[in-house]
C-alpha cells in the first residue's frame, strides 16, 4: 500500500479561503441548480478562485453520486456527482472532499462546480 504525501500550504503554494459576499447560483444547461449566499472562495496557488457551495444549498434531485475519485495532496480525496438538468446528464460536473485536510477543513460539506460544465454567477450585495 502506498503512502500519500500530505502537503501544507506555503507561500509557494498558497491557500485562501474566505467568504464570498453575495449570492451565488449555478445554472447546468440552463437550469438554476444552487443558490446561495454562504459560498466560500478558495484561492489556491496561481488557479482561478472555485466556489465551494453547501450542499444544501444544491437541489438534491438533479446530483447523482458516480464512481470517480480524485487525489489532491493539498485537501484531499475527492468524489463526483453527475448533474441533471434540462433533461441532460453532465458527467462529474460537481466535486467534494468529504473529508478535507484540517488545512482546508471548511470545505468539508460543500461541494464545487467545474466552471466548463456549469455556469457560475456571483451577484455582489
Amino acid at each position: 500500500m502506498s503512502t500519500r504525501e500530505i502537503r501544507q500550504p506555503t507561500a509557494e503554494h498558497p491557500i485562501a479561503i474566505t467568504p464570498t459576499t453575495g449570492r451565488v447560483q449555478v445554472r447546468v444547461n440552463g437550469e438554476l441548480v444552487a443558490d446561495t449566499r454562504a459560498a466560500l472562495g478558495l484561492a489556491e496557488s496561481t488557479y482561478p478562485v472555485v466556489q465551494y457551495i453547501p450542499i444544501s444549498d444544491v437541489d438534491p434531485a438533479v446530483l447523482t453520486a458516480t464512481g470517480t475519485q480524485t487525489y489532491c495532496p493539498y485537501k484531499g480525496d475527492a468524489s463526483y456527482f453527475s448533474v441533471t438538468a434540462a433533461g441532460t446528464t453532465v458527467e462529474d460536473a460537481i466535486w467534494t472532499y468529504n473529508e478535507p485536510y484540517p488545512a482546508v477543513a471548511a470545505i468539508a460539506g460543500r461541494v464545487a462546480f467545474y466552471p466548463d460544465k456549469a455556469d457560475i454567477s456571483i451577484d455582489p450585495d
